[in-house]
C-alpha cells in the first residue's frame, strides 16, 4: 500500500505518524532515533521521565530489548501477542534513555492491527507510540481524533478505521516474581489468571513499581469538567449544578433506569451496558461532549467488578483534572 510506503519514508526520516492500533491511535516515530524520540515529547507536551513503549512487529524481535525474558513471559507472548497486552521487562543497555524514561526497564509490545504490523513489516524495525494527543487528555480513537489532537504537528496519518478496545493496553510487570498489573486495559485479570494460574497475579499501586504510561493521577482527561457520582446521587447532584445555571450533562450505562422528568435540562449520555462495550465507545464519546462545551459532565459510576476495572481507572483519572 502506498500510504504504508509512505508513513515508512515519514518514520526513516525522523518523522512522526498517526498509527492506528487495536487500543488507540498512536504518535509513532522509530525506536530508534533519539532525535524522532524527543520530537515526540515536544508535541504531546509529554514529562521526559514518563517512558514510552516500544511497538514490535514479531516477538521473535523482543530479544532486541531486553536481558532476560521469564517463563511467565513466554506463556503471556505466546497467549497475547498479537494483542493488548504490555510486558515490562528489563532493557538492555542500549536501549534509549528517552524510551525508559531513565529506568532500568523497558516496556513492550506486539499491536494486533493489520495496519500497524504492515508498516512495522515495512521499516524493518520498531516504534515507540504513546497515544496521539496532548499529554494527560483524551486518547484518539480513529483518525480524524488524532488531526483533531495534533493538527501539523504529526507528519502523516494512517487511517485504519476505529479501534477495536478504545482504551490502552494492560500492562503488566515482570520484574518480580509475581507478574503485576500496572495498568489495566483490555486484557483483563481474569484472562491473565487463565495463562498464568489463579492467584498468580497481582494488582499493584505500589510505590517500588516502574512508571509506566497512564499512571499519573490525572489522564484521559476531557476539557468539560468531570464529575464522577454514585448511582442514586445523579439527580441531586445535577440539580445543584442547574441551579447556578450551568448545562450539565449526564452519563451513564444503557441499563439504567432513567427518570427523564427529574432531569430535566440535562443532557443526557448513554454507553452499552457491558464493559468492553463502554471503554470502546468512552473516548469517543468524551471527544464527542467537549464540542457541546458543557459547564459540567457528571458520570454514574460503572460497577466496581473486576471486569470493569479498565473503565473504572480512565474514569477516575478524568475526572482528576
Amino acid at each position: 500500500m502506498d500510504s504504508i510506503r509512505i508513513a515508512a519514508d515519514h518514520l526513516r526520516a525522523g518523522g512522526l505518524i498517526g498509527l492506528p492500533t487495536e487500543t488507540v491511535y498512536g504518535l509513532a516515530a522509530d525506536a530508534r532515533n533519539s532525535t524522532a524520540i524527543k520530537r515526540v515529547f515536544t508535541v504531546k507536551g509529554r514529562p521526559a521521565t514518563h517512558p514510552l513503549i516500544v511497538h514490535l512487529g514479531d516477538p521473535s524481535r523482543v530479544d532486541e530489548w531486553v536481558t532476560s525474558l521469564p517463563a511467565s513471559g513466554k506463556r503471556l507472548i505466546e497467549r497475547f501477542w498479537p494483542g493488548p497486552l504490555t510486558l515490562v521487562l528489563p532493557a538492555r543497555p542500549d536501549v534509549l534513555p528517552e524510551i525508559t524514561g531513565g529506568q532500568s526497564s523497558v516496556a513492550l509490545r506486539m499491536p494486533n492491527h493489520s495496519v500497524a504490523l504492515s508498516l512495522l513489516e515495512e521499516l524493518g524495525g520498531a516504534v515507540v507510540a504513546p497515544s496521539a494527543n496532548r499529554f494527560g487528555h483524551v486518547s484518539p480513537t480513529c483518525a480524524r481524533h488524532v488531526s483533531d489532537s495534533l493538527g501539523s504537528d504529526v507528519d502523516f496519518v494512517l487511517d485504519g478505521g476505529s479501534c477495536r478496545y478504545g482504551v490502552e493496553s494492560t500492562i503488566v510487570s515482570l520484574l518480580q516474581d509475581m507478574p503485576r498489573i500496572l495498568r489495566p486495559g483490555a486484557i483483563t485479570l481474569a484472562e491473565l489468571e487463565t495463562v498464568l494460574g489463579r492467584g498468580a497475579v497481582e494488582l499493584s499501586e505500589r510505590a517500588d513499581a516502574p512508571c509506566v504510561p497512564g499512571s499519573h493521577k490525572s489522564h484521559y482527561a476531557p476539557r468539560t469538567p468531570m464529575r464522577l457520582v454514585q448511582a442514586g446521587e445523579t439527580f441531586v447532584s445535577a440539580q445543584q449544578h442547574l441551579a447556578k445555571g450551568e448545562r450539565v450533562g449526564l452519563l451513564q450505562r444503557c441499563d439504567k433506569q432513567i427518570n427523564r422528568s427529574l432531569l430535566q435540562g440535562v443532557m443526557l449520555f448513554c454507553m452499552d451496558s457491558t464493559p468492553a462495550g463502554y471503554a470502546r465507545d468512552l473516548y469517543a464519546r468524551l471527544r464527542e461532549i467537549d464540542r457541546l462545551r458543557l459547564d459540567t459532565l457528571l458520570v454514574e459510576a460503572p460497577p466496581s467488578g473486576a471486569e470493569w476495572m479498565a473503565v473504572n481507572d480512565r474514569l477516575t483519572r478524568a475526572a482528576s483534572r
